[in-house]
């Protein structure tokens, strides 16, 4: 029988459609590893078809991440995923990267003199075009190295179950593509509301790059500061309000949901307000 809160001692087929079922409910349930980078390239590409291409390159990373966890969680090689300090130095590093990928993509065509050879692996793209995905698979791979509920029902029940280790990386890629499914329907929705903004191209472009950059630069920056607090006070890390709900993601109030709201909620709402407003008021000079 499928249980998604509490699953034990499944049969083979039973964990496969669990692994994909999980997937699914975590890419379309408010997640700190999958909105805020999804939100922001999806607002970047100002489109539905962009937004849905911005879900699938980041949940293409995210996938390969789970499939090579998945490995080695039948191998018991995972252990160092479950530390309490693990989800914390992801944070710090998942920060890194979208700090750094929001820099760059408020100041394309301005050399990065402080990282010359970051510079030379960043995509040369002009201001008047969609933000580049590239940077979403990498924070794939990246951000799918934290670990939460679902990552330890991936790596402690369902990939141990696998008959051998031929397979044991596959509930890891049915977990991303479950994600991944999801994650294109968010960022479509996400890129069809900007398509849908009564505004010109040179607009929506502005504003894609102000929102996403701002997004990435300023969420990056919580993330690595609730990184590091996790790792000064690990206490924080631990504190959860129940909220009742028995769904993951949604069962309690922690730092994972705090960080989506302030980052989704917080910084790209406030960018997107200051955006259009700037647009609004000087269309003319924008377009």
């Amino acid at each position: 029988m499928l249980n998604l809160w509490n699953p034990d001692h499944l049969s083979l087929t039973v964990g496969l459609v669990t692994a994909l079922l999980l997937g699914m409910v975590h890419g379309i349930t408010p997640d700190e590893h999958t909105w805020p980078i999804t939100f922001s390239y999806s607002i970047g590409s100002y489109s539905t078809r962009g937004g849905m291409l911005a879900g699938l390159v980041f949940s293409t990373g995210f996938t390969l991440q789970r499939a090579i966890a998945s490995e080695l969680a039948f191998l018991a090689l995972a252990g160092f995923l479950m530390h309490t300090a693990a989800e914390n130095i992801v944070y710090i590093i998942v920060g890194l990267v979208m700090a750094l990928s929001g820099y760059y993509i408020l100041h394309r065509g301005h050399a990065i003199h402080l990282i010359p050879w970051l510079e030379k692996l960043l995509p040369h793209t002009d201001e008047t075009r969609p933000v580049p995905l590239k940077l979403a698979f990498v924070h794939g791979v990246i951000a799918g190295w934290g670990t939460g509920a679902f990552a330890t029902i991936i790596y402690t029940v369902i990939s141990p179950s696998m008959p051998s280790a031929w397979v044991g990386f596959v509930p890891g890629v049915l977990f991303g593509i479950g994600t991944l499914l999801m994650q294109i329907i968010i960022g479509a929705s996400f890129g069809w509301w900007m398509q849908r903004r009564n505004l010109s191209a040179s607009s929506k472009a502005f504003i894609g790059q102000f929102v996403s950059g701002n997004t990435l630069l300023y969420g990056g920056a919580l993330f690595m500061l609730a990184g590091i607090l996790g790792l000064v006070v690990p206490s924080i890390s631990d504190w959860s309000v129940k909220t009742g709900i028995k769904v993951h993601n949604l069962h309690s109030i922690n730092v994972g949901l705090i960080l989506v709201v302030l980052v989704v909620a917080g910084v790209g709402g406030v960018s997107m307000w200051l955006a259009l407003r700037k647009v609004r008021r000087n269309p003319v000079r924008i377009a």
